[in-house]
């Protein structure tokens, strides 16, 4: 027989009782110093952290000086840290930050489709409105990217390229946080932008650290819990409404969290100096979401009052088209 697969199944998909699907997910929890204080799965899988690591990409908007200049606020910090739902207070905080830039959605190397907010979406299509790149998701973090680099007087056209300085900042702040080296090439983002990989374990120590950056330098300190206070004072511009980013930080203010795509999350515990980096293996962010709430459920994060308010991301109900409930996703 061949080797058992070192990722566990972590989450269940149940209808009338009896299991329909399985989901192996795989989490390393570690803390600031670097030490893994828990593992499901390999530390060692690498994975490509998609969104989960905007947090620490925004980082350079503000060690550059360019959220200073431009008097960035709270709002504009959790937008550079977002994948929004493009509704229109979204949207429109993005319009105006780039309209101080002097730019406009032309700039965007993300590309423009339509608000992931189902409501935002619906409307937009019966007035037969066009998508731009400001509903992208990740327009707030590409709005930092030309901050910085219109901030620093470098080109703006190529600004999503591996070897443009925006980007090679940011490589060098992810791997700095992670304390390993990102292999070439990086693969290709959505939005854009490249994608580097990093090992599960990594992805936990960037959140550690970011959670408590207590060995790193005064200035890169200072930008870390600038944009940790920015996402728990502004969480839905970091998702939005019905997103478990945003309803996890405002029922548990001790937690900053943010998804990636294909099944990734990352969290910091400011108050526990821990991190965690959590990789669903066929992507499914169902899975995703209720193996985060589980993990931090076993790591005692969440009092009486925040599992109630998650509950509905924790163990989601499945219903019909009748609206009946016929099963459940279960940890």
């Amino acid at each position: 027989m061949g080797q058992a697969d070192p990722t566990p199944v972590a989450v269940e998909v149940c209808r009338g009782g009896r299991v329909e699907s399985r989901h192996r997910v795989a989490v390393v929890v570690a803390d600031a110093a670097g030490r893994i204080r828990l593992a499901c799965g390999d530390p060692a899988l690498r994975v490509f952290p998609r969104s989960a690591v905007k947090p620490i990409q925004a980082i350079p908007l503000i060690e550059s000086g360019a959220a200073d200049a431009l008097h960035l606020d709270a709002t504009e910090l959790a937008l550079a840290c977002a994948s929004h739902g493009g509704e229109p207070g979204h949207t429109e905080a993005v319009t105006a930050w780039l309209g101080r830039l002097g730019l406009g959605p032309d700039h965007f190397a993300c590309g423009p489709h339509l608000p992931s907010h189902m409501p935002t979406s619906a409307d937009m299509q019966r007035r037969g409105d066009t998508p731009t790149g400001v509903h992208n998701n990740c327009s707030g973090k590409h709005s930092g990217m030309l901050s910085t680099a219109v901030h620093l007087g470098e080109p703006v056209a190529g600004y999503e390229r591996p070897e443009h300085p925006v980007q090679m900042r940011i490589r060098a702040v992810l791997e700095a946080m992670a304390c390993e080296t990102m292999p070439e090439p990086p693969g290709v983002d959505g939005c854009g932008v490249p994608a580097w990989t990093v090992s599960l374990e990594g992805l936990a120590r960037m959140a550690a650290r970011f959670a408590d950056p207590y060995d790193l330098d005064p200035p890169r300190r200072a930008a870390i819990h600038r944009l940790g206070a920015a996402m728990r004072a502004e969480p839905w511009y970091v998702a939005g409404t019905g997103r478990l980013c945003t309803a996890l930080m405002q029922a548990a203010p001790s937690v900053l969290a943010k998804t990636g795509a294909e099944g990734v999350f990352w969290a910091a515990l400011p108050e526990r100096g821990l991190g965690i980096g959590l990789k669903a293996e066929d992507g499914a962010a169902r899975a995703a979401e209720t193996a985060l709430i589980a993990t931090l459920v076993a790591l005692d994060a969440l009092d009486d009052e925040a599992r109630a308010a998650l509950a509905d991301f924790a163990r989601p109900t499945l219903r019909n088209r009748a609206d009946d409930v016929v099963g459940e996703i279960r940890p």
